[in-house]
């Protein structure tokens, strides 16, 4: 018997949407090995996200430190090794976001466990799919250590639902804070009153037939008046059109919004890595034999200028006669 720690990012007062992913994997993986899912929460406001958090877990531990005021791999590994020993753990688990893919390698080091990445499934107590070759095809893997230490991709896990009741809430301390020589310098980031990208529920995305950077505040403009989140392709990003942190794909975001959309994008396997999880893709790009168009659930052939404002046109109407 054991228990699964899960690594929880939030924000606020709340847990990110992408925990929410960790957690129903928690649950599937407690009671394969006969435990109960306890999530962490590490860093400033912590204790302010944890009843937010016992609403999805039976046992949380918060974990505040003036010190943990920035993410840092280096501070933050050691306290979850130490409390998956304290609280006999055999599967530490986190989202396979940008953080959590930076973290739990040097947690399983510090275990020395060993580690299934960015999985898709999991069958049984040790056994896991994950999608390798950019998601075309996908390998099975048996971690065969005490302890195991896996990052789940968001995409691949629905979201977990509230408990009936609130778990409970404890603190725990730091301990002794290291950071090995690393240090927190400063942070680049746009503010937007747009979602997070890895959180929104809609996404509109453009891709390198956008043409410019200018181009994509016509996308904005759709962005905004539906709530979403703003995407582009790597070949967009890389074109500096947009900022690097927009990126959707292989090596950029992993999302599954509810709707997609998906403007003068080619549909280059890398980026239908990123993607093709969404519950519904909407695509629009002038040439019909773009592969975007195989996993798109409706398709638009037309050139985007002609689309997207016409597009806009028509929600505007619907919103007016709301």
């Amino acid at each position: 018997m054991g228990n699964v720690l899960a690594y929880c990012e939030f924000s606020g007062s709340t847990l990110r949407s992408s925990a929410l992913s960790n957690i129903a994997f928690a649950r599937a993986s407690a009671q394969a090995h006969g435990g109960e899912v306890i999530a962490v929460l590490i860093g400033a406001g912590a204790a302010g996200a944890g009843a937010n958090a016992a609403k999805y877990a039976p046992k949380v531990i918060t974990v505040e430190d003036a010190k943990l005021e920035h993410y840092l791999a280096e501070t933050y590994a050691p306290i979850l090794a130490r409390l998956a020993k304290d609280n006999n753990a055999t599967v530490v688990s986190a989202t396979a976001t940008s953080a959590g893919k930076d973290v739990m390698p040097r947690v399983a080091a510090l275990l020395d466990a060993g580690m299934a990445s960015d999985i898709s499934k999991s069958e049984g107590k040790d056994t896991f799919v994950r999608p390798i070759l950019a998601g075309n095809a996908y390998s099975t893997v048996q971690i065969t250590t005490p302890i195991i230490c896996v990052t789940v991709r968001q995409s691949e896990f629905e979201a977990a639902g509230e408990l009936g009741s609130a778990g409970s809430v404890t603190s725990a301390p730091a301990g002794e804070i290291n950071a090995l020589g690393a240090s927190f310098d400063h942070i680049d980031a746009q503010k937007s009153d747009r979602p997070d990208l890895g959180d929104a529920k809609v996404v509109v995305s453009g891709g390198r037939g956008m043409k410019n950077g200018e181009n994509f505040k016509v996308l904005e403009q759709l962005a905004d008046l539906l709530g979403a989140a703003m995407g582009a392709s790597r070949a967009a990003t890389d074109a500096g059109m947009v900022p690097a942190d927009w990126q959707v794909g292989q090596t950029g975001k992993i999302v599954a919004p509810n709707l997609y959309f998906a403007v003068a994008i080619s549909g280059a396997i890398q980026h239908l890595a990123g993607m093709k999880g969404s519950k519904t893709i909407v695509a629009i790009n002038k040439n019909k034999d773009e592969p975007i168009f195989q996993v798109a659930d409706y398709g638009v052939v037309a050139d985007w200028e002609k689309a997207v404002p016409e597009l806009i046109a028509e929600i505007k109407k619907i919103k007016a006669s709301r």
